[in-house]
């Protein structure tokens, strides 16, 4: 915001990944209803395999070199994106080697959609 407009919404994750086992990925989430990051947080923790990392202090969140042989997916750093409406963005990491990316992605919408529906 510095150096550009203020009115112009930005919203980033910068990270540095030198692993040679697991999955990380930073994503983006746009609802179609708006879904806070506690809520998020509470629904993630109910997920199975799912741990929630999630301190706004340093060392707070989980890396990949944190979840090399464990079975969970770890989600950490949840917190509203001000680009879009009902959006949130996660960062979330695993050992590929213990839980595939496919898998872990459908657990996690699967997870978020039925709570959405619950809500509606």
């Amino acid at each position: 915001k510095k150096i550009v407009d203020p009115k112009i919404k930005v919203t980033a994750t910068c990270v540095r990944v030198p692993v040679f086992v697991g999955h990380s990925e930073s994503i983006n989430i746009e609802f179609e209803e708006f879904l806070d990051e506690d809520e998020a947080r509470d629904i993630l923790r109910e997920a199975p395999g799912v741990m929630v990392i999630d301190k706004r202090e340093d060392g707070g969140y989980i890396t990949p070199v944190d979840c090399v042989g464990d079975y969970a997916t770890f989600v950490s750093r949840i917190r509203q994106d001000s680009t879009i409406d009902n959006g949130l963005n996660l960062w979330v990491v695993s050992d590929n080697l213990r839980k595939g990316a496919a898998l872990n992605a459908v657990q996690i919408a699967e997870t978020l959609g039925n709570r959405m529906l619950k809500k509606g």
